[in-house]
């Protein structure tokens, strides 16, 4: 039971609400409780905080050899979850061509590579003379033997593919680490070093405010502005999306606005608050 007195904004007709010396309102678990839910004791429902997923990066690997290797991986792990993923013979066979080919591509280049330093080396020897027994002149390399070419666009079509697979209501996460197909996950940032940086400019006589995300657009919620008009700081908005026009009606005479803000991750604030800018409205 919680003590009450007429002024505590209780409704004289809460269906909870006993009046007498003293005064109470019953809550959940007290004999006689009716579970309405006008009433001012009723439990309040509590929201559903939405968790964002922890983002990733780009699965799609941007070094060659990172993503040969990633080729290679997919080609051979993918046959076990063909039936699984609704996957045809075709699809398997294009992937496992590009990736064969892509690999030729790529064991050639560092042939070439390793071949065209070997040339340069010997070059200078020759021209210039050495030490010792002059030896060691380069042969032509060996190649690996000819894959079947493709058209090009292996990338694109590896991408294509793994977001079919992703979207198929059989892909877990599992499968995709088997496949290397997962993007590694992105970390958090230096929550105490976040400083908004705010940029202020007219538009049509009214304050602008330009801001960003920083690229920390997963792990922040909100940008808490602030705006001091002459008589001190004082909440503007709670903006979720970049930049933000101050509707506030220009005075009669020029005034100087300065604005501030700070992230937000859900009720907390995170990080440093911007630098104070300001701008003349009015006039």
């Amino acid at each position: 039971m919680k003590p009450v007195t007429w002024d505590s904004g209780v409704r004289w007709d809460d269906p909870n609400l006993r009046w007498g010396d003293p005064s109470y309102l019953l809550e959940p678990g007290d004999p006689g409780y009716v579970p309405d839910p006008t009433s001012a004791s009723f439990p309040p429902s509590q929201p559903q905080t939405k968790r964002k997923a922890m983002p990733k990066h780009d699965p799609i690997k941007s070094r060659d050899a990172e993503f040969n290797a990633q080729l290679q991986t997919f080609k051979n792990n993918i046959g076990a979850y063909k039936v699984l993923l609704g996957l045809t013979d075709a699809q398997i066979a294009s992937q496992a061509a590009d990736a064969d080919y892509f690999n030729q591509l790529l064991c050639c280049a560092d042939i070439s590579s390793n071949h065209t330093q070997q040339q340069t080396g010997w070059k200078n020897i020759i021209r210039h003379g050495g030490t010792g027994p002059i030896s060691g002149a380069p042969v032509p390399p060996t190649y690996p033997s000819a894959a079947t070419p493709v058209a090009p666009g292996i990338e694109r079509r590896f991408r294509d593919l793994a977001n079919l697979i992703k979207a198929h209501p059989n892909y877990n996460t599992a499968i995709g680490e088997a496949l290397g197909i997962e993007g590694d996950h992105v970390s958090a940032p230096d929550y105490t070093s976040l400083k908004p940086e705010l940029k202020l400019e007219l538009s049509g006589g009214q304050s602008f405010i330009r801001w960003s995300w920083q690229g920390k657009s997963a792990f922040l919620d909100l940008l808490e502005l602030h705006v001091d008009r002459g008589s001190g700081f004082a909440l503007l908005a709670m903006d979720t999306t970049p930049n933000y026009l101050d509707t506030t009606p220009a005075p009669a005479t020029p005034q100087k606005w300065t604005y501030k803000a700070i992230f937000r991750v859900g009720d907390q604030r995170v990080g440093q608050w911007s630098d104070e800018v300001s701008i003349t409205i009015g006039g």
